[in-house]
C-alpha cells in the first residue's frame, strides 16, 4: 500500500473512531437523560397523586378517587398508573379498588424496603421504563398520622406507572444520525482537503523514493520533478544538481575499477561491489608492497602460499613452478605427503592438462579430465598462470566434494589477481637468477664456471657437515690439448670443450656439479656416491669421450683422450678445497705415468718427490 493511501486510511480511521466515540456518548447520554427525565416525571407524578389522595382522604371523598386517578394515567406519556396498598393500610381500610392491589415481585419489594425501583423495557419497537415509588410516614406529614395507624417511617403504599419513552429514544436516534451525518460530511472534507493539499508531497515522496532505488543500483540520472511551490521546489532543484554531481564524479566508478579487478559474483548494490573491490584492491597492493622487498622468489612464494590459506581458507593444494623449456616441474609446497598427480608429469608437464592448455581445469566439468591425474576419482581445481614464456605456476587445489568446488570456483579470479600482483616480483627474481646463473655458468659448456666453486664451496661444506654427506671430486683434463689449439685453430678447440660439457651433463644427476674449473680442466663433484659408482662415472666418462669423433675440416677427423684425478670428501681431505688439490695431485700422477687413464688418490702420492 502506497503512503498516501496509507495516511487516508490513518486520518479516515482517527476521524470515524472520533465520530464514533461522539456518537456514543451522545447516545448514553440521550438514553440516560431520557431515563431520567421519566424518574422525575414519575416522582413529580407520584407527588401529584399523593397530593391529591390526602385532599380526597381530608375531604372524605376517597371514593371518588379512581376518577383522579384515571385522569392522571390517561396522560400521553403515561401507559399505566396504580396504586398497591401495604398491610397496615389494608388492615384499617381494606383492599380498596380493584386494581390497587400488588401486582409483582418489584411492588412487593417496594412495600418491604422503602426504597424506589425502577425497571427497562426495551426492544425493536417500543421503549418502557417502569418505575415504583414509596409511600412513606414521615414527621412533615401530620395528616398520614391523624388518618392512619401508623409511625414515622412506615409505608403506606405505593405508586407504579409505566412511561412509555419510545418517541424520546427515536427522537434520539434521530438526532444522532444527524451527528454522524454531519460527521461523515465533516470526514469527507477533510479527506478532500488532505487529498489536495498531500497529494503532491506524496507523488514528490514517491519520486524520490525511485530517484534513490535507482542511485541505489549505481544510476545517478534519475530526474525529479514536483508541482510543489517555493521550498519544496527549491528542495527538488537541488537534489538534481546533487545527483548531477554524483553521476559525474561516481557514475562510472563501477566500471573504472572494473579494469582493475573484474568481479564474478556482482553484487545487485554496485556501491558495496565497489567498496569490495576497494578493499581487494587495498589489500593487493599491501600485498605487493611487501613482496617487492623480499629477497628471493622463494618468499614471495611463501607468501602467496599464506595468502591461500589464510584469506581463502585452502586446505588441501600443491603449488608448481613449471619449467616450459626442459618440460620438468618444481614442487613449491604441497599441503599433503603425496599429490593428486602422476610422477611421470614432474619431468613431462604435458601431461598435465592446465599447463598444455593454459586454460582452468575443473574436474566437476568432465569426467577424467586431466591424463595427469592418478585419483581419477578426486575433485580438483588446476589453475595454470604463465609468468614468462620460460617459466609457469600451477595450483592444483583438492576438494572433498562439489560444494566445496563451488565455492573454490568462487574464489579463482580473486586468487588470479594476487598471482598477478606477483608475477612481476616473480619474473624480476627469475631473471636475477638467469643473471646469476649466467655469472656463475660457463656459457660454452653450460657447466658452472670457478667462480661458483669460489662463492658456493663454504655454504656446500655446512650442508655436509651438517648432512653428513660425502663427494667424490674428480678433475679431469684433455691430454695434449695445446696441440689441439695450435694444430687446428680455437675453433676445434672451443667444439672439443663443447663436447666435453654435453658429455658430462649427460652422465651426471641432478644433485650432482660439473665445473668448468679453467680451460681444458673440468671438475665433477659426485653427492653422496658410492666409491664403486663414483668409479664407473669417471671410467664411462673417459670412455665416452675416448670415442667422440672431432671434423678438424679438409675431411680431415680427430679423436682424443683426457686424463683424470679422482679424490674423496671427506675421507682423503677434511675439506673440499683440499680433495680438490688431492684430485689434482691425481690427474698429475695420471698425466706423468701414460696420460689417458683415471687415477685415484692415494695419500703416499702427496708424500713423492716426482709429484711435488
Amino acid at each position: 500500500m502506497q503512503t498516501k493511501s496509507k495516511l487516508l486510511f490513518i486520518v479516515t480511521f482517527l476521524l470515524l473512531a472520533l465520530g464514533i466515540a461522539t456518537i456514543i456518548n451522545v447516545a448514553l447520554n440521550f438514553r440516560g437523560s431520557n431515563i431520567q427525565s421519566a424518574i422525575e416525571k414519575s416522582k413529580m407524578t407520584a407527588e401529584i397523586v399523593k397530593d391529591g389522595l390526602t385532599a380526597h382522604m381530608v375531604n372524605g371523598i376517597m371514593d371518588k378517587r379512581e376518577y383522579f386517578l384515571n385522569q392522571i394515567s390517561n396522560k400521553d406519556d403515561i401507559k399505566s398508573l396504580w396504586l398497591v396498598r401495604s398491610q397496615n393500610v389494608i388492615k384499617q381500610y381494606g383492599n380498596g379498588l380493584n386494581n390497587e392491589m400488588i401486582r409483582d415481585d418489584i411492588d412487593e419489594k417496594v412495600l418491604s424496603t422503602g426504597v424506589i425501583a425502577q425497571e427497562l423495557k426495551e426492544t425493536a419497537q417500543q421503549m418502557i421504563i417502569r418505575v415504583t415509588i414509596p409511600y412513606k410516614v414521615e414527621r412533615d406529614t401530620p395528616n398520614c398520622l391523624t388518618c392512619h395507624n401508623v409511625s414515622t417511617g412506615d409505608v403506606l403504599g405505593a405508586i407504579s406507572m409505566e412511561f412509555d419513552i419510545t418517541s424520546m429514544r427515536n427522537n434520539g436516534i434521530l438526532t444522532i444520525l444527524k451527528i454522524l451525518a454531519i460527521n461523515l460530511i465533516f470526514i469527507l472534507f477533510i479527506l478532500i482537503l488532505i487529498n489536495y493539499y498531500v497529494s503532491p508531497y506524496m507523488k514528490l515522496f514517491s519520486n524520490l523514493q525511485d530517484g534513490i532505488k535507482k542511485a541505489y543500483h549505481g544510476d545517478f540520472t534519475y530526474k525529479f520533478e514536483t508541482t510543489i511551490k517555493g521550498d519544496g521546489k527549491d528542495i527538488v532543484h537541488q537534489i538534481n544538481i546533487l545527483f548531477q554531481k554524483l553521476h559525474e564524479t561516481f557514475g562510472d566508478i563501477k566500471d573504472d575499477l572494473g579494469t582493475f579487478i573484474h568481479q564474478n559474483n556482482q553484487s545487485k548494490d554496485p556501491l558495496s561491489e565497489a567498496k569490495l573491490i576497494i578493499n581487494e584492491l587495498s589489500d593487493i597492493y599491501k600485498f605487493k608492497k611487501t613482496i617487492e622487498l623480499d629477497s628471493s622468489k622463494e618468499l614471495v612464494y611463501s607468501r602467496i602460499i599464506d595468502i591461500l590459506q589464510q584469506k581463502y581458507s585452502l586446505k588441501y593444494f600443491a603449488f608448481y613452478e613449471m619449467h616450459n623449456i626442459t618440460s620438468t616441474r618444481t614442487l613449491i609446497y604441497n599441503t599433503n605427503q603425496s599429490t593428486i598427480c602422476l610422477d611421470t608429469v614432474d619431468n613431462n608437464t604435458t601431461l598435465c592438462r592446465a599447463n598444455r592448455t593454459k586454460v582452468d581445469v575443473i574436474s566437476t566439468e568432465f569426467n577424467n579430465l586431466c591424463e595427469g591425474c592418478k585419483v581419477m576419482s578426486s575433485k580438483y581445481i588446476c589453475l595454470p598462470f604463465a609468468i614468462n614464456k620460460d617459466t609457469s605456476l600451477i595450483l592444483s587445489i583438492s576438494a572433498k566434494n562439489e560444494k566445496e568446488i563451488e565455492i573454490i570456483q568462487a574464489q579463482i579470479e580473486s586468487i588470479k589477481h594476487y598471482l598477478e600482483a606477483a608475477k612481476p616480483v616473480i619474473e624480476t627474481n627469475l631473471l636475477m637468477e638467469t643473471l646469476r646463473d649466467t655469472s656463475l655458468k660457463d656459457a660454452m659448456t653450460g657447466l658452472y664456471n670457478r667462480r661458483f666453486l669460489e662463492e658456493f664451496i663454504d655454504q656446500i661444506m655446512k650442508q655436509t657437515k651438517r648432512t653428513e654427506d660425502t663427494y667424490h671430486v674428480m678433475m679431469l683434463d684433455v691430454d695434449f690439448f695445446k696441440k689441439v689449439n695450435d694444430t687446428y685453430g680455437h675453433d676445434v678447440g672451443d667444439l672439443v670443450i663443447v663436447e666435453i660439457g654435453k658429455l658430462l651433463l649427460s652422465n651426471i644427476r641432478e644433485s650432482d656439479l660439473g665445473i668448468r674449473y679453467g680451460g681444458e680442466e673440468f671438475i665433477v663433484m659426485l653427492h653422496n656416491a658410492t666409491d664403486e659408482g663414483a668409479l664407473e662415472v669417471a671410467n664411462k666418462i673417459h670412455r665416452e669421450f675416448g670415442k667422440l669423433v672431432f671434423d678438424v675440416g679438409n675431411g680431415e677427423t680427430m679423436q682424443k683422450t683426457m686424463s683424470i684425478g679422482m679424490a674423496k670428501f671427506p675421507t682423503d681431505g677434511d675439506t673440499i678445497w683440499k680433495c680438490i688439490k688431492f684430485a689434482d695431485t691425481a690427474l698429475y700422477v695420471a698425466k706423468t705415468t701414460g696420460r689417458n687413464q683415471v687415477i685415484e688418490y692415494k695419500p703416499q702420492m702427496s708424500d713423492s718427490e716426482d709429484v711435488r
